[in-house]
């Protein structure tokens, strides 16, 4: 989750978390009190305020109130990730922590060709009593930082949850692409959750299999609804995460079949990050879209925001499972290696040059 520090009364949040009920405050991990109202499956927050005794306060750079136990650098080529764990008891031993965040840097770098920020922070909060990674949010320009992560992880979070955690990798792709508009936050959201796991297929974390399977499964979310009217309008958690990443999906195959699989979404992408495309700057959509069809040589992202920013303009999700090749059984998926689209979905998910971490 991306989040924007513009205004000192209120708050406009996405969370995939679970959500509070309407009109009832709730203390975010800020230690903020929110009165929040659902609306299409969003939480606006319409007032907002440090919670007594929370230590928090506006202009505070969030985990400015926590005390570092652990402090360690990672090095993803020539940019710099600083990984911070607060005072707090896990099972897990810091270095485990540390090795995840590098897997996940590893991950992050290996997608785009490089680490999107020269410098980056991670504050990792340990959370008494609870198991797993949870609580993820990424700023850009925090504090000195051009992207800066918080997240949480339980107590008593096993090696296990661990591999199974999607959230430090989304995270962190998060700093690979410009802060948006909010009417565009689809974008952030949506290119998060589709790059995190072909970025880790490519860094051999993850099975090609086991991503197409989770797609089919999930990418269905993301298809418009009753009364849709595009992305940019339609602001429900489905819309956001699931459209984004069909917005990204498809553009993808489209943007493979116009180069004759030359280049896909992965090139427009580090285009958009080698022009200066990250978190800690601000640009609109269009620009970003304009950057990235120039690197690839075709106009598929700006025609295809013009369609989808203000239309529902559903996917035969179907028909395009059938052209890449991947058929759903009773034991899950099986690729068929002679569908019309079948190299298309070797490429997506195909290992570039890999960048690795070091630590000290």
């Amino acid at each position: 989750m991306t989040r924007r520090l513009r205004s000192k009364s209120s708050k406009f949040l996405l969370r995939k978390q679970s959500q509070p009920e309407f009109g009832r405050p709730y203390k975010s991990e800020d230690g903020i009190l929110i009165k929040a109202a659902i609306f299409s499956g969003l939480i606006l927050a319409t007032l907002a305020m440090p919670m007594a005794g929370s230590g928090q306060h506006w202009g505070e750079p969030p985990g400015h109130k926590y005390e570092i136990a652990v402090s360690r650098q990672l090095h993803v080529g020539t940019a710099t990730l600083q990984v911070d764990i607060a005072a707090g008891a896990t099972d897990l031993s810091p270095d485990t922590l540390v090795q995840h965040v590098q897997t996940a840097a590893t991950a992050v770098a290996t997608y785009y060709g490089r680490f999107p920020v020269d410098r980056a922070r991670m504050l990792i909060i340990p959370v008494e009593g609870r198991s797993g990674v949870f609580g993820g949010t990424t700023w850009g320009d925090m504090d000195g930082w051009p992207g800066f992560t918080r997240i949480h992880v339980g107590q008593h979070t096993t090696t296990a949850d661990l591999a199974d955690d999607w959230m430090t990798t989304h995270e962190l792709v998060h700093m690979a692409f410009p802060d948006l508009p909010d009417e565009q936050h689809w974008m952030e959201e949506g290119l998060a959750t589709y790059v995190e796991p072909i970025a880790r297929v490519q860094a051999g974390e993850l099975q090609a299999q086991q991503i197409w399977h989770d797609m089919v499964r999930d990418m269905p979310k993301g298809e418009p609804g009753p009364g849709d009217e595009g992305l940019d309008r339609t602001h429900t958690w489905g819309r956001t995460y699931w459209g984004g990443a069909l917005f990204c999906l498809v553009a993808d195959v489209n943007i493979r079949r116009e180069t004759g699989n030359r280049k896909g979404l992965q090139d427009a992408l580090r285009a958009i990050v080698a022009a200066g495309g990250t978190i800690n700057h601000e640009w609109d959509l269009p620009k970003a879209l304009a950057v990235g069809d120039t690197a690839t040589g075709t106009h598929v992202l700006t025609s295809m925001y013009t369609a989808w920013k203000d239309s529902p303009s559903p996917v035969n999700l179907s028909a395009m499972w059938d052209q890449l090749g991947i058929r759903t059984g009773a034991d899950g998926i099986e690729f068929v290696s002679t569908a019309p689209l079948a190299a298309v979905r070797e490429a997506i998910t195909r290992e570039p040059h890999v960048q690795k971490a070091a630590t000290k």
